[in-house]
């Protein structure tokens, strides 16, 4: 785990911009201000940058879970997740079908890094996240919970899914959840805390951790009261049960469920779709949304407001009003 702390901000983005190139599975970052990290620096200045950070004595370097030598071999992303990127539309699939696409910290740390790269990447306007094989996602992978030198309780949520599910809700990007088959556990809480979820008509969704001895997490006891109501989710959590997509889609859980013979091209469909919209409004919206679970009446309406201003100040906006009056398609630009 790499961890930068107390350091300035040209020496974080040296760092980051450096390991950029090593896909560094294992990096955390401590820092005041993260949201200002968006470094774009090229090869001459990354070069310049290495000796520069080798003799930093800014940084501190401890090997985790996995050798530091190792996270510095990686030149691409781990093979725990698939990325394909078909025009502003980027796709991620878990990929560990022979366990069900549970995770393990592997695939968690990689996950993560994936979100952040995309979260700054400009020419990606909308995220897909799906899973290889039969299922969406299992949950947490049980071996490594038991083998002796596996992460602990504390470990897997503070350091595996609590990130995972901050990255997902504070991406400035609309993100879709594409349940191919089973979402269990940590993998349905994870789907949830999407934006919009949709589901394969052959997919469920069980809260398992009751059946082990534990609580609903990764934002489990959160998400679910607010989509289903108290009494639903206290049910589900409680017993276990696991419900079909189309029941999920009843309940209000997820947002539709879909034949599964053309799941893939619905889902692609709406992530193109709505990478073409304005979408540095949809960013205003997800950040608006998310503060509505917590505000109350009057905060939330100056929020609203504040945002509208914001929203009404874009090019997006101009474009979208141009184009009515004109009778004719905007192209918008996210900006």
């Amino acid at each position: 785990m790499y961890e930068l702390l107390g350091t300035s901000t040209t020496t974080v983005i040296a760092v980051l911009a450096t390991l950029r190139e090593f896909n560094p599975a294992i990096m955390k970052i401590n820092h005041p201000s993260p949201n200002v990290i968006q470094p774009v620096l090229s090869s001459k200045q990354n070069n310049s940058l290495k000796h520069q950070i080798s003799n930093t004595n800014h940084i501190r370097l401890q090997a985790f879970a996995y050798p530091l030598i190792f996270a510095l071999k990686q030149n691409c992303m781990s093979d725990t997740l698939i990325f394909e990127k078909q025009d502003a539309v980027a796709i991620i699939k878990l990929n560990r079908p022979n366990v069900f696409n549970s995770f393990n910290r592997e695939m968690a740390l990689a996950l993560q890094s994936k979100l952040d790269e995309l979260s700054i990447d400009e020419t990606v306007r909308a995220i897909v996240i799906t899973g290889m094989g039969k299922a969406f996602c299992a949950g947490q992978d049980l071996s490594e919970v038991v083998a002796p030198d596996g992460p602990n309780m504390q470990t897997i949520l503070s350091e595996h899914y609590n990130p995972i599910i901050r990255r997902i809700r504070n991406t400035p990007k609309p993100i879709i959840a594409a349940i191919n088959g089973v979402a269990a556990g940590a993998g349905a809480n994870i789907a949830l805390a999407c934006d919009i979820v949709l589901a394969a008509e052959n997919a469920t969704f069980i809260q398992a951790f009751s059946k082990i001895g534990l609580i609903p997490d990764s934002a489990g006891t959160f998400f679910l009261p607010r989509l289903v109501g108290f009494q639903k989710a206290s049910a589900l959590a409680m017993t276990g049960e696991k419900l079909s997509a189309n029941d999920a889609e009843k309940i209000g859980m997820i947002y539709k469920a879909i034949p599964e013979a053309n799941f893939m091209e619905e889902v692609l469909k709406l992530a193109h779709d709505m990478a073409a919209m304005p979408t540095y409004a949809l960013g205003l919206i997800k950040a608006t949304l998310n503060q509505s679970l917590t505000n109350n009446l009057d905060e939330q309406l100056a929020l609203e407001e504040f945002n509208q201003i914001k929203a009404g100040s874009s090019a997006d906006f101009n474009e979208g009003v141009a184009a009515f009056i004109e009778k004719r398609k905007p192209t918008f630009t996210g900006k």
